[in-house]
């Protein structure tokens, strides 16, 4: 299992090919059968007003985007005000005239004609008719009550009922007649012990009430991560064990009701401990007798097969559910986020045909398995049913909402059984559901899309996706790269290392934990320091810029090989997270491949366009030596960004690190010497304070980059100045920042909530970009600080070193010491600390409450976060309040209307601006990182600007026809 699991994808879809093939008599029969089953599709298709609104609105058009967006967002609004703006950010641009009565269902033109009237009422760009001035001050609680109807209307195509009784009342209906229901109660994953504690009251109760009537052969879907908040690699021994309890306790009281009970499917990086899980359920004396236990598959990761393999070989009837599984999105972006070597899971949908058909045909001829296919694909359930032969001791499955028609004959007709996925929950906790089930069946690439497509042929729809793999060899989708490849020709992206996997997890522990003996580098006299950078600055300067940029890339390579010695260091001297210490490396690594790119690319002499018989060449220059000053947060990648940067435009330099993490630098000027940096361009000068003076006092410093607090910056400008005989040099300055989020009332506040702890408390909030004042709606505020304070209690706070450790200690005794002094100070409006270690420079992470946005007037460089509140309708004026601080480094902003988004554009005065995401983890080449005003000075660090202001410009004209005329321009031919 372990083998396949980033395995590349011939690899693990050669050998599946033959057994997903079908032989050609299997195979006419096959399109024979499924060329019915589409006859039945598209019959119940043109049936239900459901479908036809769908089909109407498709998701590749701007209109079905709108109502799912509409949807995913407007239940949970509290307050009218935003309700109205959500309502005119998303019927105000789309074209909805243009479907008015299309479709041949009399409820969908209705609907048009009141999204068109609704367009009237809310849309910017529609004139004043009569009928809007008339309905004016009626019109917006009209419209705002008919997109609510519509919404839950949406709600209850795709969710069974909103508790378990209402389902079950439901499901007893004519329209299911001979189909049983798996009953999951909604909630995509616990961010509380609330949370977890609610859902299984929640399983607990469902299981009771079906269980009452066990005879309709009703089950329960439970989801581990709904249990658990902190359902995390990095928490194996705790979270494994807690859910183990409370699994073994569903099911026995599933096992006593009678009836069958199924874990769900989690995303790859949890499958071990799911297994571990299941395993252990499995074999408990107390379940034996009992075949309800069951589990999900997910066709589309690389390991299913072996999965199956591990169900068969449990000693015990276990039911499957075969699915094509639901993350795929999510799953690509992790793995390129941390540049893992592979992909968990298949990028073409043919390749997960084919891989769900060979597992199917695996659990056909499996002992112990008691097979369950959940699928909308006609070609699929044809597959299935022919080589099932006459069996019936198995069942397929379909999402309630989706794929009527396809089962109904098979079941009212043929004696198969079918099962309805049925969404049990609130219409508000459907919203997240709701959208990945519509995006997951609205691809263009699923069935479900291509039966709607009038385009394709039966042919095209039935197309057999083991000649469709066969064709291409196996091969990875094209236009999804391996994350090595994301940035292109141009530069490899950094290697990751796959921390959600326990082993890799537990060597890369040990590794960060092994004692380094090499101490603190010795001190260097600054003033003989530049001396000697000076004196090399001419053949460094002279080095070809190719040879200058080989050395970076060479550099990025030494660093990926002192990897587990570079994040030990980050970790013993730094106090960083594992995590934390990964991307410090990487980002390092990303640093020196970009510049070196963009150096190779950008510092070349450049031809200027000029008038006949002149030549304008334009060439950029070091300016001799720079001195670079780093912060102790970013002691490697800061660190190495600013010299490298100063390094590959051919100035020398002497670089000084801060004085809490001078062995990390020493290592990292070891490796650049031993890439081919000559000693005399590179030379560490280590120390406190008064190095940092001498190096910026010195009129032989042609430059200095600097990252820290705004006060030393002011200090460095001075300095800089004081000598009026000095050349005027820049200054390239990147300092802190009062940041704020601003959440308003339409944010998801789980979505929320992950981010802002993520922002404010990872790295123990000791990083510039980190969240400082947090600005929640009004409306909103109380539900979301509640939730805040409870996601915040599950932090961990200890030895950084530990894979479990969320937040470490703060830097030093200062910083310790000035961080609690203020929250002591602010002890009364504590609304949430947690409790942290006694020995050690532990800052508790710390919600203060502010009674306004303006009570915070300087930036506390720790887990310390501020939450405030505005009023809705204010943005505008909210994101001024920001602005008047003066500093302007990041903001972020959580909402679904576009129209925040574009004002928070336009009116926001920061560098880097975070919309629906967390704050942190700017990505070099990707989002360029720095700020403006009292944050900096610019040019963003990892950007395609910030080389050339290391540089001076020359430029060389010269008239050609000084000496005997232009012979290019008297050669032109007459015929031109």
């Amino acid at each position: 299992m372990a083998q396949l699991h980033r395995a590349s994808e011939p690899e693990v879809l050669i050998p599946l090919l033959a057994r997903a093939a079908a032989t050609p008599e299997s195979r006419a029969r096959i399109l024979g059968h499924a060329s019915g089953l589409l006859a039945d599709l598209r019959a119940a298709q043109a049936r239900g007003w459901v479908n036809r609104f769908l089909q109407e609105y498709r998701l590749n058009s701007s209109e079905g985007v709108a109502l799912l967006s509409l949807a995913e967002a407007f239940l949970r609004v509290p307050d009218p005000e935003t309700a109205d703006l959500l309502i005119a950010d998303k019927l105000g641009d789309a074209d909805w005239r243009a479907h008015t009565g299309q479709s041949s269902s009399a409820l969908v033109n209705t609907a048009t004609w009141g999204l068109v009237i609704g367009r009237a009422l809310v849309g910017e760009g529609e004139q004043q008719s009569a009928l809007r001035r008339l309905i004016a001050r009626a019109g917006e609680p009209f419209v705002r009550q008919a997109v609510g109807a519509a919404m839950k209307m949406m709600g209850e195509i795709f969710v069974m009922g909103r508790t378990i009784d209402e389902a079950m009342r439901r499901m007893a209906k004519p329209e299911h007649s001979g189909f049983t229901a798996s009953f999951d109660m909604l909630g995509e994953a616990a961010r509380t012990e609330a949370d977890a504690a609610r859902y299984f009251r929640a399983y607990v109760q469902a299981i009771d009430a079906v269980g009452g009537n066990a005879a309709a052969g009703h089950s329960i879907s439970v989801k581990l991560s709904a249990l658990h908040p902190r359902y995390e690699v990095a928490r194996w021994d705790a979270c494994v064990g807690a859910l183990t309890e409370m699994l073994e306790a569903l099911a026995v009281q599933a096992a006593g009701r009678g009836i069958a009970l199924t874990v769900d499917a989690e995303e790859s990086e949890r499958l071990e401990m799911s297994l571990d899980i299941i395993g252990t359920v499995a074999a408990l004396p107390a379940l034996k007798g009992w075949d309800g236990f069951g589990m999900a598959v997910q066709a589309y990761g690389k390991r299913a097969r072996p999965v199956i393999a591990w169900a068969n070989d449990l000693g015990r009837t276990m039911n499957v559910r075969l699915v094509k599984g639901a993350y795929w999105d999510s799953e690509i972006k992790r793995t390129q986020v941390e540049g893992l070597s592979d992909y968990p899971l298949f990028t073409r949908k043919a390749a997960t045909d084919v891989s769900y058909l060979a597992c199917a045909r695996d659990m056909l001829e499996a002992v112990n398995i008691r097979p369950a296919f959940a699928s909308h694909n006609a070609l699929t359930v044809a597959t299935i049913i022919d080589w099932a032969g006459n069996a019936r001791d198995f069942e397929f499955q379909r999402l309630h909402g989706m794929g009527d028609g396809l089962y109904e004959r098979l079941v009212g007709e043929h004696g198969y059984h079918c099962r309805i996925y049925a969404p049990v929950g609130g219409h508000r906790d459907l919203l997240a559901y709701l959208v990945r089930r519509l995006l997951e069946n609205g691809a263009n690439s699923s069935f479900v899309h291509q039966l709607a497509d009038e385009r394709l042929s039966e042919d095209d729809i039935l197309a057999d996706p083991v000649a469709k793999i066969a064709a291409v060899g196996g091969a990875r989708h094209p236009s999804i790269p391996l994350p090595v490849d994301l940035f292109g020709a141009a530069r490899r992206n950094s290697a990751g290392v796959d921390l959600a996997d326990r082993e890799v997890l537990a060597a890369t522990a040990r590794a960060v934990a092994m004692p380094l003996d090499d101490g603190a580098p010795l001190a260097v006299d600054a003033g003989q320091a530049i001396g000697r950078a000076q004196a090399a600055f001419p053949a460094w300067s002279a080095t070809p810029v190719v040879e200058r940029a080989a050395c970076l890339d060479r550099l990025a390579d030494l660093l990926e090989g002192a990897r587990d010695a570079l994040m030990a260091l980050c970790v013993q001297e730094a106090f960083k997270t594992i995590p934390d210490a990964l991307g410090e490396v990487r980002e390092a690594v990303d640093f020196c491949r970009y510049y070196a790119a963009q150096a190779r690319e950008g510092l070349s002499p450049a031809e200027l366009p000029s008038p006949t018989g002149e030549r304008n060449v334009l060439r950029m220059a070091g300016r001799g030596v720079w001195a670079t000053i780093a912060p102790w947060n970013f002691p490697l990648a800061i660190f190495l960004g600013q010299t490298v940067a100063a390094l590959v435009t051919g100035n020398t330099v002497v670089a000084k690190p801060a004085p809490q993490t001078p062995r990390i630098a020493a290592l990292a000027v070891r490796l650049a010497h031993r890439a081919g940096v000559p000693s005399d361009a590179l030379i560490l000068t280590p120390g406190g304070p008064e190095i940092g003076a001498a190096l910026t006092a010195d009129p032989r410093i042609m430059g200095v980059a600097f990252t820290g607090s705004t006060a030393t910056a002011r200090k460095i400008a001075r300095a800089l100045l004081a000598d009026d005989n000095r050349p005027i040099v820049p200054l390239i300055a990147e300092t802190g920042g009062i940041n704020a989020m601003i959440v308003d009332s339409t944010a998801l506040p789980e979505q929320v909530v992950a981010d802002v702890v993520t922002s404010a408390f990872r790295s123990a909030g000791q990083r510039c970009s980190a969240l400082r004042l947090l600005l929640l709606q009004e409306e909103i505020a109380d539900n979301v600080i509640d939730m805040l304070a409870g996601a915040m209690h599950l932090l961990v706070v200890g030895d950084p070193a530990d894979p479990r450790t969320d937040v470490g200690p703060v830097i030093d005794r200062a910083a310790y010491n000035r961080l609690m002094a203020y929250r002591a100070e602010q002890r009364p409006h504590i609304a949430k600390s947690i409790d942290v270690p006694a020995a050690g420079l532990f800052v508790p992470p710390t919600l203060i409450r502010l009674g306004s946005p303006d009570a915070l007037t300087q930036e506390w460089f720790g887990p310390i976060l501020h939450v405030a509140t505005w009023p809705a309708g204010k943005l505008a004026e909210t994101i001024d309040r920001v602005n008047a601080r003066g500093y302007g480094l990041t903001m972020g902003l959580h909402s679904r209307i576009a129209r925040a988004g574009e004002l928070a554009e336009a009116r926001a005065k920061v560098g880097n601006l975070y919309v629906n995401r967390s704050m942190i983890g700017a990505v070099v080449g990707s989002q360029p990182f720095g700020g403006e005003g009292l944050s900096g000075t610019g040019p963003k660090a990892g950007g395609p600007h910030y080389l050339s202001r290391f540089c001076v410009e020359r430029l060389t004209s010269t008239d050609t026809t000084s000496a005997g005329g232009n012979a290019t321009l008297l050669s032109l031919d007459e015929a031109g």
